[in-house]
């Protein structure tokens, strides 16, 4: 009886536990409602961490010396311009203008020269000499910018067996006016949309071993899955490990990402990166004026946006189709989507992900590297909150690393490479079978 009376109290437990880091119903804030029962200081931390999230920085000097040293090259000037809602947006404005938060990532090849070599050891791949590691659409005053990114798209007409018919959009990119010459014939060009910003925290808590226990680089259960995982640098320990976040999982930990767009994104100098990214061409950018600390985010600071990104709710499922379920499983989708994985705590989550790297195929290679993730290979992407997008980005939602899929259905239709026998049995459904899968997706 008491072995009894100890599981009912577990299972309680449990289950507050899960409402505490859950939302009920999706909604507009579904990405930005704190978790409950947090202490007075914590609360204060997530505050704090919320503040300087979405209060807007400010170029140096200034009189608002807490957020003074934006730029001077820089893409936005708040963490909200690219995670609205802490979701993502469209790939356009509304003035039909390319985003901002349409990142241009660039990379040239090894030359294998001890410095290229250093590069790829401790970045995962070698940045240009001129642009550096990402194109910035804003310079402060003096300061030019580096360029802008045009996007067009190519119509591809996919034919279903049952002639249902869907017509995907190709893209194509090209930098337009910059600032500081001309690219090298080799540069590699990786276009990618600000993710939504989602369970952040249970990440950090997922068991390394737990995803390691699901690669399997040589196939050997022969269902032609080949998940990898990709192990990075860790700034803060100098060594190399478990990679999780971003789209090939190329970076450690919440703190070191973060650090990342602060420099990337706004060259805002924190202790990971505790330089301006101007490169050593580029002498306005050198010379413009400093901020009156060295370090414009301290690591008081990233801390508290850790915790507050750390400790926000994660949507709950509410799928009411069970049929669409079971074919989630049947044509192969959990494979590489597992549908939960039990943390550290051994709270059981539902995530849709096994946070390793596959090849999804060369029409959705980026042409970059990134350590141990090919041009070819992306993490899977975790499914949870699928329905919140929509109440969170207010439009259409665009999905894939750069938004090309305008549905469920073209997201699927993208997927090659390992995933390849996977979109050919979808598109071998019946249409009511279809529709089942996408509504499921749709409610997770």
């Amino acid at each position: 009886m008491n072995l009894f009376k100890a599981m009912i109290v577990a299972a309680a437990t449990a289950a507050t536990v899960l409402a505490n880091v859950q939302t009920t119903h999706p909604s507009k804030k579904a990405f930005s409602t704190l978790v409950e029962n947090l202490g007075d200081e914590e609360l204060d931390q997530a505050i704090l961490g919320k503040s300087f999230f979405r209060i807007p920085w400010v170029e140096a000097p200034s009189a608002t010396t807490a957020r003074d040293g934006l730029g001077p090259l820089f893409n936005a000037n708040t963490c909200t311009s690219c995670h609205p809602n802490n979701a993502y947006t469209n790939v356009f404005t509304s003035n039909n203008e390319v985003h901002r938060a349409m990142v241009v990532r660039l990379s040239i090849p090894s030359d294998n020269s001890v410095q290229h070599q250093t590069y790829e050891r401790t970045m995962g791949f070698v940045p240009d000499v001129v642009y550096g590691t990402q194109l910035s659409i804003n310079g402060t005053q003096n300061v030019p910018y580096e360029g802008k990114l045009n996007i067009t798209y190519t119509p591809k007409e996919i034919v279903y067996p049952d002639g249902h018919k869907v017509v995907l959009r190709v893209p194509s990119y090209e930098l337009i006016d910059l600032n500081y010459g001309d690219l090298p014939k080799d540069i590699r060009i990786s276009v990618r949309k600000a993710p939504a910003l989602v369970g952040l925290g249970w990440i950090e808590q997922l068991d390394d071993a737990a995803i390691l226990a699901n690669a399997d680089a040589k196939d050997q259960n022969g269902d032609g899955i080949r998940g990898i995982p990709n192990f990075v640098y860790d700034i803060k320990k100098q060594k190399m490990v478990l990679g999780k976040y971003t789209y090939k999982a190329s970076a450690p930990t919440l703190k070191q990402q973060i650090a990342s767009a602060f420099h990337n994104d706004m060259s805002l100098t924190t202790t990971y990166f505790p330089h301006d990214n101007c490169t050593s061409t580029q002498q306005e950018c050198l010379n413009a004026k400093k901020a009156r600390d060295a370090i414009d985010v301290p690591d008081q600071r990233v801390d508290a946006i850790d915790f507050y990104l750390k400790n926000l709710k994660v949507p709950v499922s509410e799928n009411k189709n069970p049929k669409g379920k079971v074919l989630f499983s049947q044509i192969g989708c959990a494979s590489c989507h597992i549908p939960s994985f039990a943390l550290k705590n051994n709270q059981k989550i539902e995530v849709f992900s096994d946070f390793l790297l596959h090849d999804m195929g060369e029409e959705l290679s980026d042409g970059r590297s990134e350590f141990d993730a090919t041009a070819r290979h992306w993490r899977t992407t975790p499914l949870w909150g699928i329905n919140s997008y929509k109440h969170t980005v207010g439009t259409q939602v665009e999905y894939l690393h750069d938004g090309r899929a305008r549905s469920l259905e073209e997201a699927i239709l993208w997927h090659g490479g390992e995933a390849l026998k996977a979109r050919n049995t979808f598109m071998n459904l019946s249409k009511e079978e279809r529709n089942n899968l996408i509504e499921y997706l749709g409610e997770l």
